[in-house]
Parts: structure tokens; sequence; C-alpha cells
């Protein structure tokens, strides 16, 4: 599990694999609630370890980005928003790309960033989570022949 997305899409290009975002929280109790109970599961935990590279995205980390990476974002709803901290950042990347602000919030992309599926929201259930992982998974099969 790493939490540095650029790494993560290196390194799902070199080991040809898709990337699972887990956006999360520190606050969230859905989020604990994913990892306690459906991530421990046998098939999701080899899926997540063998199959994608795992990259979570703290939306509410408060910590400063660096001077030079703090900015003004033109939304593409028309709006402005101050991206000062982590978590500034991956919400805004989060609204941006997968259109919600909720977590957990799944999303499976290529190492390309182009996504493989839906994004994926609470699911307590391990068999729907496993089809919707085994589905990601296939599409990103199809890219790679």
């Amino acid at each position: 599990m790493h939490n540095d997305y650029e790494g993560a899409l290196k390194l799902a290009k070199a080991q040809s694999k898709p990337v699972l975002i887990d956006f999360t929280g520190w606050a969230c109790v859905n989020c604990r609630r994913m990892e306690e109970k459906v991530w421990p599961d046998a098939t999701v935990d080899s899926l997540m370890r063998n199959e994608f590279i795992v990259v979570s995205l703290y939306v509410d980390e408060k910590r400063n980005l660096p001077l030079a990476e703090q900015t003004v974002e033109k939304l593409s709803n028309g709006t402005e928003k101050s991206v000062v901290s982590v978590g500034d950042k991956w919400s805004t990347f989060q609204i941006e790309n997968f259109g919600a602000t909720s977590q957990p919030q799944y999303a499976i992309i290529s190492p390309e960033q182009i996504a493989l599926t839906k994004t994926k929201f609470y699911t307590p259930n391990s068999g729907e989570f496993i089809k919707w992982l085994e589905c990601g998974l296939d599409a990103f099969k199809k890219t790679r022949k």
C-alpha cells in the first residue's frame, strides 16, 4: 500500500498492473470498516496484494503541500478552489476525475490514468467487492492484449 500517487503509477507501469485508488480519510468510519471487514477477506487481500498497485489518498490530510505546489485550481464547474493541504489536493483530484467527494471511494485505473470501471463506494459485502475488483482486472487485461 502506498500514499504516493505518482510512485504508484510508476510501479504499476513497471509491473504492468492496474492501480486501485482508495480515496479515504483519517476520520472516515466506513473506510475503517472496509479495511477491517472486507479487505482481510482472503480473496480481496490476495487480489489487492498481487494484482493491483494500491494507493490510499487521504482527502482530509491537513499537512500543507510544499509552497511550490500550493495553488488555486479552476474546477470544471467554473469555480476556483484553494489547494493548500495534501487533503485539498486529493479531494480536488477526486471530484474532478471521479465526480464525488464521499469516502470511501475506490477507482481502478490503468498506469496511463484511464478509468477501467465505474467507481465503487462503501461495499460491506466482500463478494460484491471481489466482483468489482475482478471486473477492473479483466478490463485492464483487455487493454494489454
